[in-house]
């Protein structure tokens, strides 16, 4: 009887704490990570790294000057040698560990083994990236970081350069117009798309750039974020009148680039091949972003007259892609399906846009529009988002990478507020003055409303 009451005694607080220790990893996986499975994982991957990396076929006959030193002083078995390991970087949501490839060895063996080394470890995942000629880095994440996204704290954050969503790895997204100047953005209804084009404003909303809208849908996704917009076109007519416009900036930009550096006036934009980052500060435009949402609507038509409407279009967006980047004018292109069945010029445009972000979409075709002809792999792993997780999507670019990200939720009152309290950032552009939404004046004292949309990223 007092050996039962003893184990009772005993066996009440180790259910507690293994029940509690389930809750965490569950409901707080950075709390379970840090107090659990970074102790548990960083003990098991120094007790068997080198059996593990012979297991996974990561090592190689040692040189012979080992092979001496170790018969010469001991009588013990020569071993394979695995590569050599470096200081293991605790971090809040894996480890960090620098290896030395073996001669012979190459990144790709260790990425073809990541699934055993995950398994070998106990972590959730395993990324292995080249830090230069025979040294890569070894990112080992304890959990799914994009379950419950939260950003890193100090993300360093440049002219438009902005942190807008989550690797699969734990690093930050960032979308950098300077090196990717356009960018086509899927996603089907409530895939998580307009989460990732609210980031987008409200990070770009605090930085000296001239934001312009095309939404024709009657402005319901731009329009919150009017006082922050130097202009916004709701529906085909007025952007038939918005895109000539930015076009004439464009080239007035192009004269000013040639006036700058002695060029003369008669030569083809598209023999120019500096931009406005080479002029000096007190002379350069400001950088420009446009916003077309629902791009589809911009290539559907109904009548004759509306079919040449849209050729005029489509032929500006084209000239934008191709010659706004030298200009300070960069695409931020969004819809649900983009290929050549939307009409002529379609395809085209496409090719001219360097970034692709793919949140769920309702079929393989849209997912190979948007990735497939730069990274063929990626198709697959955009069809496997499921409709429970929006917000997740696979970006990719020409260069053939690609990875999942995932945006935190950012709702729709808070990215507006960001837009009113940052109006004043607003560039004085006269080619663009009469296309300036009309923003109403909220009288003094009365509170922001309250806007609760679905939460699609949390």
């Amino acid at each position: 009887m007092s050996d039962l009451t003893t184990l009772l005694e005993v066996g009440g607080p180790v259910a507690a704490l293994g029940g509690g220790a389930a809750y965490a990893r569950t409901r707080h996986p950075g709390l379970y990570w840090s107090t659990v499975g970074l102790p548990l994982s960083t003990t098991r991957l120094l007790s068997s790294y080198g059996s593990v990396m012979e297991a996974c076929g990561l090592t190689v006959a040692p040189s012979r000057l080992r092979v001496l030193a170790v018969k010469t002083t001991s009588r013990r078995e020569v071993r394979p040698v695995p590569p050599r390991r470096g200081i293991i970087r605790p971090t809040t949501t894996g480890l960090r560990l620098r290896l030395r490839l073996a001669p012979g060895q190459e990144p790709a063996d260790l990425a073809a083994s990541a699934e055993r080394l995950r398994h070998a470890w106990g972590v959730h995942a395993v990324y292995v990236t080249t830090v230069k000629p025979g040294v890569v880095d070894l990112r080992l994440v304890g959990f799914d970081v994009l379950k419950r996204v939260r950003m890193p704290r100090k993300v360093p954050a440049e002219l438009l350069q902005l942190p807008v969503a989550l690797r699969e790895d734990a690093t930050p997204f960032v979308r950098d117009y300077r090196t990717v100047p356009h960018q086509l953005t899927l996603g089907a209804t409530l895939s998580g798309k307009s989460m990732y084009l609210r980031h987008l404003v409200a990070g770009l909303a605090r930085q000296p750039v001239a934001l312009v809208g095309i939404d024709c849908k009657r402005g319901v996704e731009l329009a919150p974020f009017a006082p922050r917009l130097s202009a916004l076109a709701t529906d085909p007519d007025q952007a038939a009148e918005l895109l000539p416009a930015l076009i004439r900036e464009m080239e007035d930009r192009y004269d000013l680039i040639k006036a700058r550096q002695g060029i003369a006036s008669g030569t083809p934009d598209e023999e120019i091949t500096s931009d406005i980052w080479g002029l000096p500060e007190r002379e350069r435009p400001v950088p420009v972003v446009l916003f077309v949402d629902e791009v589809a609507e911009l290539f559907l038509v109904a009548t004759k007259k509306d079919e040449e409407r849209r050729d005029e279009m489509v032929t500006q967006l084209i000239r934008l892609a191709q010659l706004g980047r030298a200009a300070g004018i960069y695409l931020e292109v969004c819809g649900q399906r983009f290929g050549a069945e939307l009409g002529k010029g379609a395809t085209m445009l496409r090719a001219q846009l360097t970034g692709r972000v793919c949140h769920r979409v309702n079929d393989e075709a849209s997912a190979k529009m948007a990735l497939g002809d730069i990274a063929p792999e990626a198709v697959s792993a955009a069809c496997a988002i499921a409709p429970e997780r929006p917000g997740l999507a696979v970006a990719g670019d020409t260069s053939g990478g690609w990875s999942r990200i995932r945006t935190p939720y950012l709702s729709l009152g808070d990215a507006a507020e960001t837009c009113r309290n940052s109006a004043h950032l607003v560039p004085d552009l006269s080619a663009l003055k009469r296309f300036r939404p009309d923003v109403p004046v909220r009288p003094v004292g009365t509170p922001t409303p309250v806007v609760k949309p679905r939460p699609v990223a949390d």
